[in-house]
């Protein structure tokens, strides 16, 4: 497939990514091949990638895969952005050789970006003080005590004009396509996630589902069991006693089990998981409001209506015509692309 922009673009941008060692393919991958799409469907060389590391030997990737790399790290910046590439083990990459060569591009104005763990290495050089940051969730509560200054932020990724930083998995699939839509428009954003199966392109403020038995650990089977029923019984709700008896606890240690380990009692916990569930429905699917509401286990619309903007500030109805009115407007003020053409993918 072939989208040509009547615009030529030039020059490409230039996209570097520093591979840690352990780094996950994953991550990277999901990156650098948004990057390749771009060019592919633009039909120009919108971007250009080169990969660094430490030494300029292959670097062994999480699954043990050897990936080769253009060169060591380089003494001339023609750099647009820098992205660290983390993973397993990142804390043996913060060396200072790596920390002042990325400090080093921080004062020629270089956007520094970390994907899954990559953050740490910008975190360890300081260079992410008073600036917001995404990171895998598995190293969230670790980050926040090492790097105090640093505004954790547990979003799938965080793309600002100094800093582009995202969690793992394909979570940097989405940040290069916001890249993209920003830099180029949503339409071409939109057939690369086309390319890719993707069935939508994930917001930066999407949040990261976090395991909670990464939250509590599994000393407490009996919260995780509630939580897990919770989760299955989002339609139609299970009443608190119920709960309780089901894990042989009274109501009131239910409530003390959730107050201690969670900060708010299981009514609240399970009204956030339903609210939660209706936003996606409001913004990924086409039902009325009123069958969201009866989806997710709510009795009237006015009543839904009235818990959803307490817990997001704005009602369901204002939710669903703004997801419209964005839509309306992207495709507006999009540029003209030529006919689409299919060609080997």
């Amino acid at each position: 497939m072939s989208i040509l922009n009547n615009t030529p673009v030039h020059p490409p941008t230039q996209v570097g990514f520093f591979l840690t060692k352990g780094f996950t393919l994953i991550a990277m991958a999901s990156a650098v091949e948004v990057l390749r799409m771009a060019n592919q469907l633009s039909g120009q060389v919108l971007y250009q990638w080169h990969t660094f590391s430490e030494d300029g030997e292959p670097v062994a990737a999480s699954d043990d895969l050897k990936v080769s790399v253009d060169s060591a790290i380089p003494t001339s910046i023609n750099l647009d952005n820098l992205i660290v590439c983390g993973g397993i083990g990142v804390t043996k990459s913060a060396v200072p050789k790596v920390l002042n060569w990325l400090t080093s591009l921080d004062r020629h104005h270089v956007r520094l970006g970390g994907i899954c763990t990559g953050s740490y290495v910008l975190a360890k050089a300081g260079l992410m003080d008073d600036h917001c940051c995404s990171i895998h969730w598995e190293y969230l509560a670790g980050f926040q005590e090492a790097f105090p200054n640093v505004k954790i932020s547990n979003h799938l990724f965080t793309l600002t004009d100094k800093r582009m930083t995202s969690s793992g998995g394909t979570a940097p699939m989405d940040m290069m396509l916001t890249l993209v839509a920003r830099q180029h428009g949503n339409k071409l954003s939109a057939a690369i996630s086309e390319m890719f199966i993707c069935e939508r392109i994930r917001k930066g403020e999407d949040a990261q589902k976090i395991p909670l038995r990464s939250l509590v650990g599994t000393s407490q089977p009996k919260l995780l069991e509630v939580v897990t029923l919770m989760e299955a019984n989002l339609e139609e709700t299970i009443g608190m006693d119920e709960l309780a008896e089901y894990v042989n606890l009274s109501r009131r240690q239910l409530e003390r089990l959730f107050q201690k380990h969670l900060k708010c009692s299981p009514s609240r916990y399970y009204l956030h998981l339903r609210l939660n569930r209706a936003r996606q429905l409001l913004k990924q699917t086409n039902l009325q409001i009123i069958e969201v509401a009866i989806a997710c286990g709510f009795v009237s619309t006015p009543h839904f209506s009235k818990c959803y903007r307490d817990y997001f500030g704005i009602p369901p109805r204002d939710e669903r015509l703004g997801m419209i009115e964005k839509e309306v407007s992207a495709a507006e003020n999009e540029p003209t692309f030529a006919s689409v053409t299919l060609v080997a993918g």
